[in-house]
């Protein structure tokens, strides 16, 4: 992975969450009215954060989770919940500030909400890692070389999203890029199923894993593809 490349990136990431997107999301992520477009992205957020919290053991108590990509903490509340040590990173101070003020009880779990980069080893070491739509702005490439960084710190499983090559979503960014430069998300990079598993199967750093469950999430303009590797 390039790593002047992938800070470039993380930057261009932080600077629309803490800028541009920071109200739309705020309010995409609450329980305001929203039209309906924002309606069919808040519905498969929903259901994807759904399926990957079923991918994980239901009893959490004793294991330390990682959030990467926390946004505003929806994710890392459930697990905590579900007893669940919880470390929630995201690149965006604005973001993580929603989320602590957001937070409310956590039964018997605890959340440690810190403005960062997910790959920072200070981080410490995990059971499992999960990353819901916090993937999808980055190549195949540094996809697979991200798991591998997570994997070295990690014991049972990662459980992700990436943004799946479809007709429907290249027709979607074609419309994006339709807006004001100024308005516009960074790119997200569609993965191709077969060249992102033979990309896994080839690096090293994972071969303590294997491909365990895959599901894709189509809500009208929100398509995410969620993966499990499991030791």
């Amino acid at each position: 992975m390039n790593a002047r490349a992938y800070e470039e990136r993380r930057d261009r990431i932080t600077d629309y969450f803490d800028r541009t997107a920071v109200d739309a999301w705020k309010r995409l992520t609450s329980d305001a009215p929203v039209g309906r477009i924002r309606a069919t992205v808040r519905a498969g957020r929903d259901e994807m954060r759904a399926t990957l919290l079923a991918w994980l053991p239901q009893d959490l108590s004793g294991r330390r989770i990682l959030d990467a990509g926390c946004g505003t903490g929806a994710l890392a509340v459930e697990a905590a919940r579900r007893g669940a040590e919880v470390v929630a990173v995201d690149v965006s101070p604005t973001l993580v500030d929603i989320a602590r003020e957001r937070m409310g009880s956590v039964g018997p779990g605890r959340i440690d909400f810190r403005a960062g980069d997910m790959l920072d080893p200070a981080l410490g070491r995990f059971d499992h890692v999960v990353a819901m739509d916090s993937l999808i702005h980055y190549p195949t490439s540094d996809v697979v070389r991200i798991l591998a960084a997570l994997a070295e710190r990690t014991a049972d499983s990662l459980v992700f999203t990436v943004a799946p090559r479809t007709p429907a979503l290249a027709a979607m960014h074609a419309v994006g890029r339709l807006f004001p430069r100024g308005d516009r998300a960074p790119a997200i990079e569609p993965v191709p199923d077969v060249a992102f598993r033979t990309a896994v199967a080839s690096e090293d750093r994972l071969s303590r894993f294997g491909f365990k469950r895959t599901a894709r999430i189509a809500r009208g303009f929100y398509i995410s593809q969620a993966w499990e590797l499991a030791r």
